[in-house]
């Protein structure tokens, strides 16, 4: 049975990727593509990324760059203007359902859940932006500040303990991608009810031990 999923998983991630124009999109070994996600394009995946289900990565207008260690998860969508690039620095953290286009974020930055920013802002470092909040065209943002609202604007800075908070999140994701290379397949749901509970908390904190 284990042969048939890995081989099934295999065929859905070749799905995954699609070339425009000649131009193919990189994928560092280390990071990992849900199979229902779809990147097109120009696009650069660095290694220790994470992208999640229905995840959209469209680079058939600018190239989308994702540095190392970044985290896009389920039902995301990254896009660009014509000949601009969308930059997602180091550690990035974009959270469900979050829109991403045609701007800058410096490293170690979390998006939170269903946010929209638009073309030309930069996100300064280790920055937080609150969720549903529409981050307006050319808007500029210094390190280490929180951002919230629609629009949005700068409510204040973060705190040390903010942003070691956003940095444990991201490394969660680093994790998530190691696990899905190692565990994750298509299966049958099983039948017999058990009982409640989290059955996966001990196996996470055994596995980030390893990543780290």
């Amino acid at each position: 049975m284990y042969h048939v999923c890995h081989h099934l998983r295999l065929e859905l991630s070749a799905m995954t990727f699609y070339s425009i124009d000649g131009v193919t999109p990189f994928l560092d070994s280390e990071s990992y593509v849900h199979p229902s996600a779809v990147i097109i394009g120009d696009v650069i995946i660095s290694k220790k990324c994470y992208i999640g289900p229905n995840a959209v990565l469209r680079g058939d207008f600018g190239q989308i760059y994702v540095d190392e260690g970044s985290n896009i998860q389920d039902c995301c969508v990254i896009h660009s203007f014509p000949g601009r690039q969308t930059i997602l620095g180091r550690n990035s953290h974009i959270g469900h359902s979050s829109i991403i286009h045609g701007c800058t974020l410096e490293e170690n930055c979390l998006v939170g859940m269903n946010c929209t920013i638009l073309d030309n802002a930069h996100i300064g470092a280790n920055c937080i932006i609150g969720a549903n909040s529409l981050v307006p065209d050319s808007f500029r943002s210094p390190s280490n500040t929180l951002v919230f609202g629609s629009p949005a604007t700068i409510k204040r800075e973060l705190s040390t303990d903010e942003i070691k908070w956003k940095e444990n999140g991201t490394l969660e994701y680093q994790n998530l991608a190691k696990r899905s290379h190692d565990s994750l397949i298509e299966c049958r749901p099983e039948r017999i009810c058990k009982p409640q509970g989290v059955r996966l908390t001990s196996a996470s904190h055994q596995r980030k031990k390893e990543y780290i």
